[in-house]
């Protein structure tokens, strides 16, 4: 049995996983220690405590024990900035910082959302890299992304992975290269970045004084896994059939499907759609919907007002309101920022003469019938677009432990979905890692394989009429934004 560190980094929380490859074609996961995350305000703008990440990931490390290997996934577009000897300058923000509008809007005023989508394939968002970068004070010798960053300080190694790097808006994603075209319209100078580090690479072992600080083996790897934690999470998506969309569902939700070539037309854009890389070198073809994010803001504005809430409480109390009595859209911007997300569902409703719903059981159930039918749009935009008929939906990651979304979203869609792993974007870590060392086959069907050994999904079949969910769609105000 090998042991895999599998260092997985959320909005919320980060934790290490010790993954064991069992018999060479299954792995078994356990928490081997998780710790805060959060961003931090400081005068008005909002920072990643790194720093405190690191720690964290060095007392996962020392719990682990032993293991053959590391890798590093995180969320996607934040940074660190290096100096020329290699040291960090400062926290990197927080995607959600106010400062990524007004560079998009800079960045804009010298080209168009279309050009920089037709030569990235990437959705135009302030929180992106090409818009976050140009916010930035000259002087930086090196940008690194968030795992990037995690890894060279594990390893010594600076690598710029493909999956995350293709999120930044600056790769061109037919080539898999960056895009100097891309960079030339932003104004950006690409010798901040090196060349693009392909899934699966060993970079080498971990530098010494990481070997003493976590009595880690001198001869543990450090692997670039696929380090966007999407893309970890769709490489362990263990695919029934050639029809099948995946709903990556944690904070956001990640609706999509792998193809072989990007869709960077007009259409796709105006639709939301993004094209990002896969650990095959193949293009995650997706759409953000904002996910479980409203629930949890939810939940976190009512505890801090002294309620007690139990989640599993409060899902079976929403799974018997009445459905779609209230619907959003939960990607409308008032939805975005952190804060007091019932009052801001309530008044949606209210402005659209909806029922208001009061009751934390109420907005729940809001919550969820909106993603549901969201979920539903996305896979519908989805067909349109690239011409080809879904037949299963596979929901991966935290949400699909929530069964009254899932359900939901069979309902909605009409078609079934199949839930689980619910640790997919550490399973996909792992199976990446094992893959570089030849601990299982190589290629996708090989890692789907051990992704089906490692997790059984679980079954939801849609129920109901798809009247009801035709008319809630057309409630909503047009189409996604």
């Amino acid at each position: 049995m090998t042991v895999l560190a599998a260092v997985d980094l959320g909005a919320s929380s980060g934790r290490v996983m010790a993954a064991r490859v069992v018999d060479g074609d299954r792995i078994g996961l356990t928490e081997a220690a998780r710790f805060p995350n959060r961003a931090v305000q400081v005068r008005g703008r909002l920072y990643w405590d790194v720093l405190g990440l690191w720690s964290g990931v060095l007392d996962g490390l020392r719990a682990v024990g032993e293991a053959a290997a590391i890798g590093v996934d995180s969320w996607a577009v934040d940074y660190g900035l290096l100096d020329a000897d290699g040291h960090l300058l400062a926290n990197p923000y927080c995607y959600r910082d106010a400062r990524g509008a007004k560079a998009k809007a800079d960045v804009l005023a010298r080209t168009t959302p279309e050009t920089l989508f037709a030569l990235t394939g990437i959705q135009p968002q302030p929180f992106n890299t090409v818009f976050q970068l140009t916010a930035d004070a000259p002087g930086a010798h090196r940008a690194l992304l968030v795992p990037d960053l995690l890894t060279y300080w594990l390893s010594g190694e600076a690598a710029w992975e493909a999956t995350n790097a293709s999120t930044t808006g600056l790769l061109d994603p037919a080539t898999g290269d960056w895009s100097a075209a891309a960079a030339d319209a932003a104004g950006i100078d690409l010798g901040l970045l090196g060349p693009v580090t392909p899934t699966g690479t060993v970079l080498g072992p971990v530098l010494p004084e990481i070997a003493d600080a976590t009595g880690l083996a001198a001869a543990t790897q450090v692997i670039a896994t696929a380090s966007h934690d999407t893309a970890a999470a769709v490489a362990a998506v263990p695919y029934e059939g050639p029809n099948a969309a995946y709903i990556s569902c944690g904070t956001w939700s990640l609706v999509g499907t792998e193809r072989d070539t990007p869709i960077a037309t007009p259409a796709a854009l105006d639709a939301g759609f993004t094209n990002e890389r896969g650990a095959d070198g193949t293009i995650r073809f997706l759409r953000n919907v904002a996910g479980l994010w409203l629930l949890s803001e939810s939940v976190d504005t009512w505890r801090r007002r002294g309620h007690d809430i139990d989640l599993a409480d409060l899902l079976d109390a929403a799974g018997k309101e009445e459905r779609l009595r209230s619907v959003v859209d939960p990607d409308d911007p008032r939805f975005a920022d952190p804060g007091d997300m019932p009052e801001r569902l309530r008044a949606y409703c209210a402005e659209t003469g909806q029922p208001v719903p009061e009751t934390p059981a109420q907005i729940a159930a809001c919550i969820l019938d909106s993603l549901a039918l969201a979920h539903r749009r996305a896979i519908d935009a989805l067909e349109a677009l690239t011409g080809g008929a879904v037949d299963t939906i596979h929901i991966v990651g935290g949400g699909s432990k929530n069964a009254l979304l899932c359900q939901l979203t069979a309902d909605a869609t009409g078609r079934p979905v199949l839930a689980g792993p619910d640790e997919a974007t550490a399973l996909g870590n792992a199976l990446v890692q094992a893959q570089a060392l030849g601990l299982i086959g190589p290629g996708p069907d090989a890692r789907r394989a051990a992704a089906r050994a490692s997790a059984q999904p679980r079954r939801h079949e849609p129920q109901g009429p798809q009247d009801p969910w035709e008319q809630a769609t057309r409630r909503l105000s047009g189409p996604p934004q």
